[in-house]
């Protein structure tokens, strides 16, 4: 089951406290994957996981604007980019819990 938020960083923080609110999950991912691009590690870089019930019947793209939307604040705020996998219940199930890696950044000065 998905907790309180986490001891990250501010926009981690609030992020995932956005998604608690919005979605009520049973479970709840934020990784911080800016260390993954370039420029300095910040907390501009998110990977989330959101497993609810208020997905189910939602197509993906439903989903990730439902998701955008919780996160609005974060990325009007300077939040570059945001990877998200929205999963129903029986769907997070089916996956065993398996999250997929992301690929290396190939932007910036780390795609030259």
């Amino acid at each position: 089951m998905a907790g309180l938020p986490t001891s990250g960083g501010p926009v981690e923080v609030a992020l995932q406290s956005n998604l608690l609110a919005a979605f009520s999950p049973t479970q709840l991912q934020v990784l911080n994957e800016s260390h993954m691009h370039s420029g300095p590690a910040t907390e501009s870089h998110f990977k989330v996981v959101v497993v609810s019930e208020h997905f189910e019947g939602l197509n993906l793209l439903k989903r990730h604007r439902a998701v955008n939307g919780a996160a609005k604040e974060q990325l009007d705020a300077g939040l570059h980019a945001l990877s998200i996998i929205a999963l129903t219940p029986a769907q997070w199930e089916q996956r065993s819990g398996a999250v997929p890696a992301s690929p290396p950044c190939g932007g910036g000065s780390k795609g030259d």
